[in-house]
Parts: C-alpha cells; structure tokens; sequence
C-alpha cells in the first residue's frame, strides 16, 4: 500500500476504528485504508469471554503501558493495557456493555457540543446493536455488534450480591441501559452466543472482502503527513520499512485516548513547550493535546466465601477444568462466558446525591492483583470506584522516537471529591456485604481486612492497592474552549483534512464502562464524515 493514496486513512483499528472502516467503505466508491500496529486476533483466548484475564499481560495483543508514578497512590506504577490488536481493546477487555446515562451526554451538549446529546446519540447506540432481548425504545436489533446476558448456570455467589445490594437500600435493575441506569443487577457484555463480539469481529469481518477496503497491520505510525495546516497522510513504520499512505479527503486518528494524542505531539500538533522540550518540531501549537486525561479508579474487596459458585475452584482443579471447558465448547454457556463483572450495582454515595455516582463490579473469583493466578481458596471480589472523577492527568512525548511510550500521569485521588466518593462508596460495599443474603457466604474479608475501619485505613488501602478499570479517556477533547483540540465534528482544530473520533474525545467521561459509548462515536463520526463529504461535493 505504500505510495497509495486513499480518500479516508483511519489510524487504529479498535473499537472506534473498526466501525469507521466498516462504514465508510460501504460506499463502494470510497477507498479507505484502516492502519493498525498491531496483528490479526487470532489469539484463541481473546474470543473466549473469561480469557480477558490471560491477556492484560500479554504483550502479543497489548501495550504495556504504565501511568504513573502516581503522586496520591504512593508513587506507584499502574499497569495501563491497551489493546494492541485487530479490535483493539475491544478484544482484551472485561466485555461490559454499558452506555453511561443520559445526563452524560446532555452535559456534553451544555458544554457546547452541538449535536452530542443523549436524544441525538442514543439512535447511534440502537443502530450499533443486535440486542438478545430485542428492541424496544432504548434498544436496537439487527446491528454488528451482539449484546447478550451473561450465560451463566445459577451462581449463588452473584446471586446473593444482589440480593444484598438490595437489601442496603440499592434498587434491582434489570436494564441499566434503559429507562435509569441506577440498581443492582446481571450486566449485559458484548458477546454473540457465548463468544466475544469485540469490534473486529462485529464491524470488521463482515466488511474485509471489499475490495475498496484496505487493512495495514504490523504498522507503528510515525505521524501525520503535513502540506501547511492540512493533513496529507500518515508515514508509518512496517518490516523496517517507512512508508507513506496519502489520505484525499481525510485522516482520522481513532488510535485510543494514549495513540491519538501521541500521534498528534509525533506529528508536531501540541503543546509548544512540550514539543520543543521532547525534540519535535512545532507544526501547530495546539496547548490542549494530552491534557483532561480522566480514568476510572477502583479499590477491591476480596472475601473467602464458603459453597460452591468461585472460579478460583476451577482454577485450581484439573477436573473441574475438563468439566468447564466441555460445558463451555459444546454449550457456550457457564463460567467461561463471564466478563470482567457478572453482576453489578449503580448506586448513589449519599442520599442527597441526584444520579448514581460510584459503580460496583462483583467477580466470582479473586487473586492478589488483576491478571495473577487465583486465590488458593474460593474467593470472589467486590470493587467500587467513582463513576465522575474530577481529577485530571496528563499524557506527554518522552521524545521523539514513535516507538517510545509516552509519559502518563492520571493523578488519580487528586481532587478531595474524588477521595470522599470513593471512602463513600467503600463503606456502600461494605454495607452491602454484610447483608445476611450475602454473609452467610462469607467466612471472612481478605482484602482490606476487617480491622481495615477509619477512613484514614481505608484511604490508606486505597493508595497502596486501588488500581485501573482501564477506561481512559478525554485527552483529545471536544468543546469550544481554549483546551480543546476538537469541535463538534471532531475536526482536529487548525488542522484541515484531521479528525479524531474515539474516547479521547469524550469531554468528560461517562458513568461506566466506555467501550459502548467509543463504538457509539465511531458510528457517529462515520455519518458526520459522510455528511460532510456530500455537503463538500455540493458546495463544489
């Protein structure tokens, strides 16, 4: 493909990337080329629901980022997995499918984004979908991207959870992407009969044999070609070789909220002082790039429960093993098919709080941290973390070599209303847990530990072993202001022939997992580019 030109180049072939690929190259008379670093999904383990937990730590599929050190969580390094595959982090993640609520977008609307309210995006969610349960007023049939429950036998475990969760004083939800996303209750993931949908298996595979789609992989983009202040094309690095790919109408960065802004700062669109300081030459000073950096952070409860329902059981039984593993390959139901949470809550941190603020995710299973081996006994996990986080990172070149990660400071616990949600919503869980309908389970907490009380320990937990919930987001966002790096039509701003259209452009982050709200974007982006292309062929 070197030397090629194309109308549309989009960088990064995950969740975002994917859906734009698919849908640009349905018009026959586009060509679109779609670049990715890393390789095909062909890893056994990423279309299994439960192999989440095998690939964070694998290099093969993932970056292994770090963000850190972390000045309000001791110093610390926190492992940062994105995807580095066919999918993206669609095909590593924990599967969740959760939008956010409403309010979410309609805040991005009063923030200036005309266009990005909930009533103006929840037809891009519907049209995304193939929902199991059908489609009704906030639900879609018939679209890429499969959206089941998890296909779990009873489990006690999760089932008294809930049962719990209500018994604090939490409502049962059976939908939290309907009507009211507050309740505790089965999340739904993004699984097609007991498989993983992730956004190459849903958008990408069923468009590859276009001839006018183009797929780049094994290819580390080095920048955006520049003629002025319009983007030509993207050079990238594949087999030792640099090549170029010329972009006729547009470029689209859909590389994540850590590759888009890295690729704009390599491409000399960025702070000026943080560019000239990492050796890069300064095409457009644009001071918001890899600023706003926002992320979920949780803190785990772990306990060891008595009777049967913990995968730690079947970790560490050979038998058990063969009996799941059959029951998954000839049913595509039972542990297997879980994600990262089976059941879950969204829950308000006071009374006085209007929408739910903090987020429970409850595993049949538990290990010392995300990604090792099982606890030796039967262990599940409780985590809690804030659903809006105001404090704000930072994301920054160390140089200017492509293949070196950028600096990551997410500055997690910065704000005091950050630490008083999250020490909230630790005594939420706590009460929640020791509900009977879920007591009677436990033989005692492992993680913090009962004598674990003040808010001073608690706290203290918290910085020594609260960690991701990998969802970062905002570090290309849109608005209007000063900081931001794209308008509503996610044109990179000063920049002709850019755009970026992925999680890094969220303003503020949504109230849950972000992997629906990115497809979302993609699919919104695609018909923003598409009207303005017509809107262009007109005007000519």
């Amino acid at each position: 493909m070197a030397g090629s030109t194309f109308d549309y180049v989009v960088v990064g072939a995950g969740s975002a990337g994917c859906v734009l690929a698919n849908r640009l190259s349905k018009d026959p008379t586009v060509r679109v080329a779609l670049i990715e670093a890393g390789g095909p999904d062909r890893n056994p383990w990423i279309h299994i629901p439960a192999g989440y937990y095998r690939n964070f730590s694998n290099p093969a599929v993932t970056w292994q980022f770090g963000c850190g050190p972390e000045p309000h969580l001791d110093g610390r390094i926190i492992p940062w997995p994105r995807g580095r595959v066919l999918g993206g982090s669609s095909a590593i993640n924990g599967l969740l499918y959760v939008r956010g609520q409403a309010q979410d977008f309609d805040v991005w609307r009063q923030l200036g984004n005309v266009g990005w309210s909930y009533q103006d995006v929840l037809p891009y969610f519907k049209r995304s979908e193939d929902q199991e349960r059908g489609a009704d007023a906030y639900h879609g049939t018939g679209g890429p991207l499969g959206v089941s429950d998890v296909r779990l036998r009873q489990n006690q475990l999760c089932n008294a959870f809930v049962d719990a969760c209500v018994a604090a004083g939490i409502p049962r939800n059976g939908d939290f992407n309907g009507a009211d996303q507050e309740g505790a209750g089965y999340f739904q993931l993004t699984n097609r009969n007991g498989r993983r949908c992730s956004a190459a298996v849903a958008y990408l595979r069923p468009a590859r044999s276009r001839r006018n789609l183009h797929i780049i992989t094994g290819a580390l983009v080095h920048n955006i070609a520049l003629d002025g202040r319009r983007a030509t094309g993207v050079r990238y690095a594949r087999n030792g070789h640099i090549a170029t790919v010329a972009a006729a109408r547009e470029v689209i960065l859909a590389a994540g909220a850590i590759g888009s802004p890295h690729i704009l700062q390599l491409s000399g669109i960025g702070p000026a002082a943080a560019l000239e300081a990492a050796g890069v030459p300064v095409r457009h000073d644009l001071a918001g790039v890899g600023e706003n950096l926002q992320d979920h952070l949780q803190v785990r409860f772990v306990y060891a429960c008595s009777g049967p329902g913990s995968l730690n059981d079947v970790w560490h039984s050979r038998w058990q093993q063969l009996v799941t593993g059959l029951e998954y390959a000839f049913t595509r139901r039972g542990i297997l098919t879980i994600g990262a949470g089976a059941v879950g809550a969204f829950a308000r941190s006071r009374p006085d709080v209007e929408l739910p603020d903090i987020q429970f995710h409850f595993l049949p299973l538990s290990a010392d941290r995300p990604g090792q081996g099982l606890h030796a006994f039967s262990g599940v996990t409780a985590t809690v973390c804030q659903l809006r986080p105001e404090s704000r990172g930072t994301l920054a070149l160390t140089g200017a070599d492509p293949a070196a990660a950028p600096r990551i400071v997410a500055n997690y616990l910065a704000a005091e209303a950050d630490r008083r949600v999250l020490l909230d919503g630790m005594r939420l869980i706590r009460r929640a847990t020791s509900q009977p309908a879920f007591a009677r389970h436990v033989i005692r907490e492992h993680l913090p530990g009962p004598e674990t009380t003040t808010d001073a320990a608690l706290m203290a937990y918290a910085r020594a072993y609260a960690t991701t919930v990998f969802h970062p987001c905002g570090t290309c966002k849109m608005g209007s202001d000063a900081r931001a790096v794209v308008d509503a039509r996610l044109k990179v701003r000063g920049i002709a022939g850019l755009r970026v259209a992925d999680a890094s452009i969220m303003p503020t982050m949504t109230s849950g997992n972000t992997n629906a709200p990115t497809i979302m974007i993609g699919e919104k982006a695609a018909d923003m580019i598409r009207q303005d292309a017509r809107a262009g062929a007109h005007a000519a």
